[in-house]
């Protein structure tokens, strides 16, 4: 009898871990996701946790670099900092424009910036082409 009782309270302590878990579920926030959902998240406007976006991260960009999707970045600490993007990598869910864009001071330290070569995103991509905010 004491074995069913142990066991009970285990399954109820068990439900309710579990309930409580659910009810108190938070939004999660990614900027790997971003890529996806740029143009079609709700609500509008940036999202940029800490980890992959925050340049003081250990974590800063590294699983854009390990995709492919960023090949280099050029930064003598002097010129403009530039950002080599390959959007060829099945991955990347964007296109080149075929140009590269220059952002006057867009890099942390006011240097300017370079997208080299401006990516926008593939209007193919099953996420992007089935967005209703897309467009």
């Amino acid at each position: 009898m004491r074995t069913r009782n142990v066991g009970a309270a285990g399954a109820v302590a068990l439900f309710l871990a579990a309930a409580l878990n659910l009810a108190t579920a938070t939004p999660a926030e990614a900027f790997i996701h971003e890529i996806i959902a740029a143009i079609c998240r709700a609500p509008a406007g940036d999202v940029e946790p800490p980890g992959q976006s925050l340049p003081s991260s250990k974590a800063f960009i590294k699983a854009l670099m390990a995709t492919g999707f960023i090949s280099s970045i050029d930064d003598d600490g002097v010129n403009p900092v530039v950002i080599h993007f390959d959007p060829t990598v099945p991955n990347s869910k964007f296109k080149s424009t075929g140009a590269d864009l220059l952002i006057p001071g867009g890099n942390v330290d006011g240097r300017d910036l370079i997208l080299s070569p401006l990516v926008v995103v593939d209007p193919a991509f099953p996420a992007h082409a089935h967005c209703k905010n897309f467009g």
